[in-house]
């Protein structure tokens, strides 16, 4: 087979087709998930349901993120030490992707999100643009987030590589610690534009301060420079990058149908939030959360602080989100436009509904492992996966 014959195998529709935190009380981090055996088929008893069927598609070690190739029904998956796989989801055969950027691994730290963009579908099957995310170290004990970006270009059955990989953007300033990087990616609906969350670090005070990027959500160019019209501009570099600021430690980051953007972020001990971001926005981290400190100090509710936006909607006790989708409605059309969060503590799927901008959680799905991930599927179907040593899961109508 040619290269090109392979290459179309492997990201065709058609052919895909017919074949956290240290150790925190809020459960940003959590005991790892203990080995699975999982082959193509397996059912997950806990999500089994009369209106549930599931179908597991094998473990990964310590996987973050996972995204659809645009166009096809190919998976690549991050796992946080540092490499990344690939499964054809029609049949469960994987592959590997070379490649990747040199992590800091360790507590929170390592590779993170993968993206890509939504323009170039199966047509560009040959090559495709991709964004990787990852924890860098730094001079002496310090290390900060990193964006790069590169070619993804797949010639064998079962391998891949990114070519050309370059860093784009780096977390102003590195600092010490091994928490909070957030990292998560949402290319914009206009196509034209990325943003960025960058975590607070575990440093909290910086997420007031507009000198640094910790605490933020950035908006970039799709080469990682400040795109023009962000609201603090005028202030010069890095300030011209933020689009909103006061945050913790963002694992969510999506556009909705309507073209707004979310974010889906852990509190402390209490006080995860969905937020609706918007341009300038400070979300009141460190000064207001609606949970406390760990050493059971309080912190100022955001009902006290109107100035600072509060958040569309605050789980206490925490749900310790992992990422989330706004669901198009193609399998449950009452689920369309609901956010299905992956939850880590209690360990299920939080689903929302979107009623104006006031969200109101309506149903919970509960799991036998914490979710870290969830994507949608092509079909409309949901893939989950498992925190820690984790399996892919499919989730389907019964």
């Amino acid at each position: 087979m040619t290269k090109t014959a392979i290459l179309a195998a492997l990201l065709s529709p058609g052919m895909l087709f017919s074949a956290s935190c240290s150790a925190e009380p809020s459960g940003e981090t959590g005991p790892p998930t203990a080995p699975t055996a999982a082959a193509a088929g397996e059912r997950v008893a806990a999500l089994d349901s009369a209106d549930l069927r599931t179908e597991a598609f094998g473990t990964f070690d310590e996987p973050w993120a996972a995204a659809f190739a645009p166009g096809t029904a190919t998976l690549f998956v991050t796992e946080k030490s540092g490499t990344m796989k690939f499964v054809d989801t029609a049949t469960g055969r994987t592959g590997t992707v070379g490649g990747m950027p040199e992590v800091d691994y360790g507590g929170q730290g390592g590779l993170g999100d993968v993206a890509f963009l939504p323009s170039e579908s199966a047509e560009t099957v040959g090559r495709r643009t991709i964004y990787l995310t990852w924890a860098e170290a730094g001079e002496g004990d310090t290390r900060g987030a990193a964006l790069g970006k590169g070619t993804l270009v797949c010639e064998q059955a079962d391998a891949c590589a990114v070519e050309g990989l370059e860093v784009i953007w780096r977390q102003q300033p590195k600092v010490t610690g091994r928490g909070h990087y957030s990292h998560r990616i949402a290319i914009a609906p206009d196509g034209q534009h990325l943003f960025l969350a960058s975590g607070d670090r575990q440093k909290m005070e910086p997420a007031q301060d507009l000198s640094n990027t910790l605490g933020s959500i950035l908006r970039l160019t799709l080469d990682g420079e400040a795109a023009p019209g962000n609201p603090f501009a005028d202030r010069g570099s890095p300030s011209d990058q933020i689009w909103s600021y006061g945050h913790r430690n963002v694992l969510g980051l999506k556009f909705d149908a309507q073209g707004r953007l979310w974010d889906l972020e852990h509190g402390p001990a209490g006080g995860d939030e969905l937020n609706l971001v918007e341009r300038g926005a400070n979300y009141g981290w460190p000064v207001v959360s609606d949970g406390e400190h760990y050493n059971g100090d309080p912190i100022p509710a955001h009902a006290t602080r109107p100035e600072f936006r509060a958040p569309a909607i605050g789980w206490t006790p925490v749900i310790a989100p992992g990422d989330f989708v706004f669901y198009s409605g193609r399998l449950w059309p009452e689920w369309k436009g609901q956010a299905i969060i992956a939850a880590m503590k209690p360990a299920g799927i939080v689903r929302v509904a979107m009623d104006s901008e006031s969200p109101r959680e309506v149903a919970r799905i509960p799991a036998e492992n914490r979710i870290r991930e969830i994507v949608e599927g092509p079909d409309g179907a949901l893939w989950i996966l498992e925190d820690g040593d984790g399996r892919l899961i499919r989730i389907a109508p019964a």
